[in-house]
């Protein structure tokens, strides 16, 4: 048998319970109602497992289909994502599981997306942090950079100086250490941003 320790309100007409077992979850009352569960009651390991199984486990995966549907997410922050609705941790990889291997969760893809769509404004040091805060794995970035990333960073900084209109040769000091700032928060390297300003497109 399986007891259950703890068992309290958790709003919107669920309840928070949690089992000897160390499993802990968020259940609608009336599922709660369906197996008798109460504090310091009890359930078999055949009902543990219905409730795994045809409850939660498939609550964590449509929740994590909406993540997805929403916008594609890193492996890492759908189990965020999941683990602040409370779900346990099995019921967390068994989503994970289910949508990587109908290919819905690939960050690999996700980093080959962001960078293809974002390498002709952004430059490879910015993507790459980009992508670390989206809870991809370096691993992931460096190979999606190596595949997409073409761009010459320092012809980058040439196309950006055209459009801010710079002109090397009429420039103050000013306008100068704007503009420098501004490639500088784009994340392209301040020896490059030197070259390019102080040499010009030949």
């Amino acid at each position: 048998m399986i007891f259950v320790t703890s068992f309290e309100p958790a709003g919107k007409g669920k309840c928070r319970v949690a089992f000897d077992n160390g499993i802990k979850c968020l259940l609608y009352r009336g599922e709660a109602a369906r197996f008798s569960l109460k504090q310091d009651g009890s359930i078999s390991e055949e009902q543990m497992n219905v409730i795994l199984h045809d409850i939660v486990y498939k609550r964590a995966a449509k929740r994590t289909m909406h993540l997805l549907e929403q916008m594609d997410r890193s492996e890492k922050k759908l189990r965020e994502k999941l683990a602040v609705g409370e779900y346990p941790q099995c019921a967390i990889d068994y989503a994970i599981d289910y949508m990587k291997k109908y290919h819905y969760i690939d960050d690999l893809r996700l980093a080959q997306n962001y960078v293809s769509y974002h390498k002709q404004s952004l430059s490879r040091r910015q993507i790459y942090v980009k992508l670390i805060q989206k809870g991809v794995e370096p691993e992931n970035i460096e190979n999606a950079l190596d595949k997409e990333y073409d761009t010459d960073e320092i012809e980058h900084i040439y196309n950006l100086l055209e459009k801010k209109k710079y002109d090397k040769e009429n420039c103050d000091d000013k306008e100068f250490r704007r503009i420098y700032q501004f490639l500088l928060r784009r994340g392209f390297k301040s020896s490059q941003i030197l070259t390019a300003m102080r040499k010009g497109r030949d």
